[in-house]
């Protein structure tokens, strides 16, 4: 494994977070606090609005549960706010820790609002990776690894940059296609479709975002990191008079 000693930069101080960073990690947290606070009819409420269910997308299965269909609204909601919604504490302080482990190097890369738009898509795509491969499904999905997944996709590919050659140039991603991200991306899909068979992540009426949504937010992140970096380095170029 040769590729792996040659192409990773120096380790970063592990909480030398930028602050994009921290404040999503606050966000996650005081979204859980409040509702685990709130009386708990509020917080079902809560649950039941915003948790994304596949179902809500399907007037077939609404009809044959007599569940009336959700406004437009709510429809489009649930790809985001799912993900600021947790089962627990541990829950979400696991998230919090992958999201602190894989988020500094986006957000260095990308800078604060290009880090928060590619966190909400990975969340989207994962959301709509599950939705095509669950349909009429009733089990709600929340929890915001489908984006830090994204986040670990895109991580990658900072991680093993090349190396620059030029003094001041913007070291390149690491290809798609190489070594050390194919690896790792076959290690992902392994251990995600191991979790899919054999059930890990679901409990007995939620799923704590599905294997299918880890694979949906990691490859979104592994993809649009380029035309991301691409949008980032043209926002950093001075426009000439």
């Amino acid at each position: 494994m040769a590729f792996f000693q040659e192409t990773r930069p120096a380790r970063e101080p592990f909480l030398n977070a930028p602050a994009s960073v921290l404040w999503l990690i606050a966000g996650l947290l005081a979204a859980h606090a409040a509702r685990a606070l709130a009386p708990e009819a509020v917080g079902n409420r809560i649950l039941t609005t915003y948790a994304f269910v596949p179902a809500r997308y399907s007037n077939e299965t609404l009809a044959a549960h007599g569940i009336a269909p959700a406004r437009a609204f709510e429809q489009a909601a649930t790809f985001v706010s799912y993900l600021f919604l947790h089962a627990n504490f541990t829950h979400v302080i696991i998230n919090s820790l992958w999201l602190l482990a894989f988020g500094p190097a986006v957000a260095r890369r990308l800078g604060t609002l290009l880090f928060f738009v590619f966190f909400v898509i990975c969340g989207i795509a994962a959301a709509a990776l599950h939705l095509a491969l669950n349909w009429g499904s009733l089990i709600p999905v929340i929890g915001a690894s489908g984006s830090v997944a994204g986040l670990m996709g895109a991580g990658i590919r900072i991680m093993y940059r090349e190396r620059t050659l030029t003094f001041g140039e913007r070291p390149k991603l690491a290809p798609i296609f190489a070594p050390p991200v194919l690896f790792f991306s076959a290690v992902w899909v392994i251990v995600n479709i191991v979790a899919g068979l054999t059930g890990f992540g679901l409990t007995d009426n939620m799923a704590l975002v599905a294997w299918e949504a880890h694979l949906g937010g990691y490859f979104t992140g592994l993809l649009l990191i380029g035309p991301f970096d691409v949008l980032r380095a043209r926002r950093q170029t001075p426009q000439a008079a």
